[in-house]
């Protein structure tokens, strides 16, 4: 063979790596942007939520919905490093559609190079934990002002690991509903749909407070629940465009029409509730803010800002009317409207991303072959099963934890306060 010859035949040999993928590396900026999204999502709980919420009970209550968040947020981290990461993001081998497995069970195998894409598997695992934190500390709204301490405590851990985990495993973590196509870009099913269906059998089952309806309950400080519904406007920017998972476009994207859907919610609600009482109120702009914040949450990383206006909408409308009709006609007592508000965004937002997704409307369009019927198709098998699971497992789980510690306060309690009866202090003097 002559040299030209084996000259050529070398270069044949070396043809296939050219143009071969580089191995993935840590990117410092989309690392950066995950780490301060963790801390806004974090924010949104602690103190957003707590204080949210606890200004929306009666004076004596106040500090057991405080403590209720905070202790969530510990007993919460604690489960999600033990197993609850692993059950949402591990590899489930031949059941994976359905879990996660247990092959990352107290965060095995994440060491300071483990990488999840380009930013270090620590901060992804660190971002959903704060994911799985607010979740159950949603549907304390449910069952504010009459529950036992340890009550809650137990049947959140539970519901966190045999209702959140596996969700999050069916539309993040490569589960049946993520391979199907299911569009849940930050959670209008695995959080929203979630809680909101969670908080409504509880609701049910524990049944309504001492003087519901019959007696007015108004919250006790409203300043404290303004001060709250702000830190949860600020944070949702890291709940929904962190959910990209990099500083890149996308994010950018998602910021903006959570913005946009949050002021479109609260000017709805502000203005349907002008015309039916004659005045807008700040609970009133405040409630119809998470309204929209928590509607436009699936389709944030989706739609554009038309969209986003139209979502932020459509879900201030809903869910004002959705939070009367269950109080005033069904007498649900839902104590703080999860269920109105972050339930039925959360549908409605699942639902329309599969409309406003179209590139025709400003989205980012559909997977190949894939039409708009066949993606709200796909969109409503997800509400369905998503609810359906959060619904049943819920129930069971409350009749369990009712049988080994107990659910409801005696009626004595509940008029006496939880801050006093489970906790042996006063947040204010009554």
């Amino acid at each position: 063979m002559s040299f030209g010859k084996m000259f050529f035949a070398l270069l044949l040999t070396y043809t296939p790596l050219v143009g071969a993928a580089e191995p993935v590396k840590l990117d410092p900026a989309n690392t950066a942007w995950m780490i301060t999204a963790s801390v806004l999502v974090l924010f949104m709980t602690l103190p957003g939520l707590a204080l949210f919420y606890a200004g929306l009970v009666r004076a004596k209550n106040v500090l057991s919905v405080l403590m209720q968040c905070f202790a969530i947020t510990c007993m919460v981290t604690l489960a999600w490093v033990v197993a609850g990461y692993s059950l949402a993001f591990g590899d489930g081998g031949t059941l994976n559609d359905w879990y996660g497995g247990w092959d990352k069970s107290f965060l095995a195998g994440i060491g300071v190079a483990t990488l999840k894409g380009s930013i270090p598997e620590s901060v992804f695992a660190m971002f959903q934990m704060t994911f799985a934190i607010i979740t159950p500390a949603l549907v304390i709204g449910a069952y504010a002002e009459r529950v036992r301490f340890m009550g809650m405590l137990v049947f959140s851990l539970l519901w966190l690991l045999l209702v959140y985990c596996p969700v999050a495993h069916w539309v993040w973590g490569d589960g049946w509903l993520q391979k199907m196509g299911l569009m849940d870009f930050a959670g209008g099913t695995v959080v929203h749909l979630n809680a909101g269906m969670a908080a409504l059998v509880c609701a049910l089952v524990l049944g309504r407070r001492r003087g519901f309806p019959e007696s007015a309950m108004p919250p006790h400080n409203m300043t404290m629940t303004v001060t709250g519904a702000c830190m949860l406007w600020v944070g949702w920017f890291g709940f929904n465009a962190g959910s990209a998972l990099a500083a890149d476009g996308s994010a950018g994207m998602a910021m903006l029409v959570t913005h946009i859907g949050a002021a479109t919610g609260a000017l709805t609600w502000l203005f349907c509730e002008t015309l039916r009482y004659g005045k807008p109120s700040m609970l009133g702009i405040v409630t119809g803010m998470v309204a929209g914040l928590g509607t436009i949450t699936p389709a944030s990383g989706f739609v554009g800002p038309m969209g986003a206006i139209a979502i932020g909408g459509i879900g201030g409308v809903a869910c004002f009317f959705a939070t009367s009709w269950m109080k005033r006609s069904l007498k649900i007592d839902d104590s703080l409207d999860v269920t109105p508000v972050h339930g039925v965004g959360g549908i409605l937002g699942t639902l329309l991303t599969g409309v406003f997704a179209a590139t025709s409307l400003g989205g980012v369009g559909y997977p190949a072959n894939v039409s708009m019927g066949s993606q709200v198709v796909t969109q409503l098998t997800g509400i369905a099963a998503v609810g359906a699971w959060s619904g049943l497992v819920t129930w069971g789980l409350l009749k369990l934890t009712d049988a080994m510690t107990g659910m409801r306060v005696s009626p004595d309690q509940e008029t006496e306060g939880l801050d006093t009866v489970e906790h042996n202090e006063k947040g204010y003097n009554l």
